[in-house]
């Protein structure tokens, strides 16, 4: 009894003075990062850059507007945390971030985010809403959380985003040896004890080219003249020979496809064909292989144009374009779409659908470096325009995330003890649950709910981050910080990514005075749950 009680005293002495270590000195060797920027320097690279800007440079210029001024390096710092990994930065990545050479810490925080399990994990879980969205499916015949595993494991290894969009739509295997099924496997229906071919046509068109065909599966489209209900039901019979044999995806390679037509009445046998491009489809290869080859060729403007605005709204909070998914042909054409969607979309066919080098052509351009507020009035055309970052909510993952993140001075990643991180996933579920999740279209402007802010400030998981336990941040802070300022500043480091006002820290550090032990642990905690109860801990800005 004794020795395990002397063990259990060594090891909290000992994560108490690693938190320390971490807290004020600004790393420990066996966890610096790495900050390599040499990508980003490449010619070409900043080339791309360049245009980018230019070309919303020209466009402010013809509007007579100004653009806002650039953000702080922190600010950006935390909209590429939130962006790629769903929280914000560690205090314990914060401060090896400004250590570094100011014209080279952005670009090498982006670039070690990039190469992090969690920007993996993360950006899986969000493409898989557009891929497969968000219900867990038929049981037994899909298994989703194995399809976002390998999709993580894809990103991670920095897999062409091309190659793994062929896998998923021309995939054959058992769903557990290749996961990449489970994207047909996703629209099991139970009727017809095969794949919905309609849904998965939808499914294609809307994640991977970013239009809505679908208008056209019982009727001619309203909005798109080119488009009719043959072109639609053509796109489906791609998957008409795919078969589901229980936890099986193959093709069977006979058997022709049938419709129902819903105006006209009675069923229709139709071949396989695509609405668009036709000299792209491949002759060769089962059918989905075909399909896939043609979704994904450099040729296919759509497929990078759709790529490029869906990556832009992950990380901007709204799409490019007016929306992610097009009712119509024209709306992607190259005369309507901006200029800056044109050039990364060409660079990404360009560079074999590189989704890192994507990712950092946009965290490297100006518009995504500008602060969300100026000195001039704010207008409609400022925000339409680009000249002014854009004040998006967090998605209810992202809220969580910065509190589980934030009730800790050390990073919360693959380095962590599996009970840490088992904690933070179901701590993140349970949230997420209570607090409601977007649909499918998770880029859609959503408002606060009281129900919400109740959950934020009365929740027991909100609540027991901010509490005074031992290895807390807010308790970590009280005990080691050198003196009332410093905790303050420390404080909203961790919570915000940002240093307190003058007249934030004055408030906060009268609170403080002369208190210590137990009431300046209470102290601290309660400046935390004011902190994860602010707006702008909600809010990318």
């Amino acid at each position: 009894m004794w020795g395990r009680n002397l063990l259990f005293i060594a090891l909290v002495t000992g994560a108490a003075f690693a938190l320390r270590a971490s807290l004020f000195p600004l790393y420990t060797e066996s966890r610096k990062i790495k900050f390599d920027s040499a990508h980003t320097e490449q010619d070409d690279f900043r080339t791309v850059v360049s245009r980018v800007d230019h070309s919303f440079r020209e466009d402010w210029a013809e509007k007579q507007i100004h653009s806002a001024p650039r953000a702080n390096d922190l600010a950006v710092a935390r909209r590429l945390s939130l962006a790629l990994t769903g929280s914000v930065p560690s205090l314990e990545e914060i401060r090896q971030f400004e250590l570094q050479p100011p014209e080279k810490r952005l670009d090498g925080w982006a670039n070690h985010l990039l190469r992090d399990r969690r920007f993996a994990d993360y950006f899986a879980d969000r493409l898989a809403r557009a891929f497969v969205g968000t219900e867990d499916g038929p049981l037994l015949t899909y298994r989703k959380r194995r399809y976002i595993s390998w999709l993580g494991d894809e990103l991670f290894k920095n897999t062409s985003y091309a190659e793994i969009v062929r896998q998923m739509i021309s995939a054959q295997g058992l769903n557990t040896d290749a996961p990449a099924v489970n994207f047909i496997a996703a629209t099991f229906d139970e009727n017809k004890k095969a794949p919905d071919a309609e849904k998965l046509a939808i499914r294609v068109t809307r994640a991977f080219l970013g239009l809505r065909i679908d208008c056209a599966q019982c009727h001619d489209h309203f909005l798109e003249p080119a488009w009719k209900q043959t072109h639609f039901q053509a796109l489906a019979a791609f998957f008409g020979q795919t078969k589901h044999a229980v936890t099986n995806i193959a093709d069977s390679n006979k058997g022709e496809y049938e419709f129902e037509d819903r105006v006209a009445g009675g069923t229709h046998e139709i071949a396989p064909s695509v609405p668009f491009a036709p000299e792209l489809l491949p002759e060769h290869g089962t059918r989905r292989e075909r399909l896939a080859s043609w979704v994904t060729d450099p040729s296919n403007v759509y497929f990078a144009r759709a790529a490029v605005n869906r990556v832009w709204a992950m990380m901007f909070g709204r799409p490019l374009l007016r929306r992610v998914e097009a009712q119509t042909l024209d709306e992607m054409s190259a005369e309507q779409i901006p200029p800056a969607l044109r050039i990364l979309a060409d660079d990404f066919a360009a560079h074999n659908h590189d989704l890192r080098r994507l990712i950092l052509l946009i965290a490297s351009t100006e518009v995504f470096q500008l602060d969300s507020a100026a000195e001039f009035e704010i207008t409609d055309t400022h925000d339409d325009s680009w000249a002014v970052f854009p004040l998006t909510r967090l998605r209810p993952e992202q809220v969580i995330g910065n509190v589980i993140q934030a009730a800790s001075v050390k990073t919360i990643n693959q380095q962590s003890h599996i009970f840490v991180r088992a904690t933070r996933y179901f701590n993140e579920r349970d949230f997420v649950k209570r607090y409601g999740d977007a649909d499918d279209d998770e880029f859609a402007r959503a408002h606060g709910t009281i129900p919400q802010r109740l959950l934020m400030m009365n929740g027991d998981l909100v609540d027991g981050k901010a509490k005074d336990e031992l290895l807390s941040a807010s308790t970590q802070i009280a005990l080691f910080a050198p003196n009332d300022a410093a905790a303050v500043e420390t404080a909203y480091l961790a919570v915000l990514t940002r240093r307190p006002t003058q007249k934030e820290t004055e408030h906060f550090t009268e609170k403080l005075t002369n208190a210590t032990g137990d009431e300046r642990k209470r102290l601290l905690a309660d400046l935390y749950w004011v902190l994860f109860n602010s707006t702008e801990l909600s809010w990318n800005k």
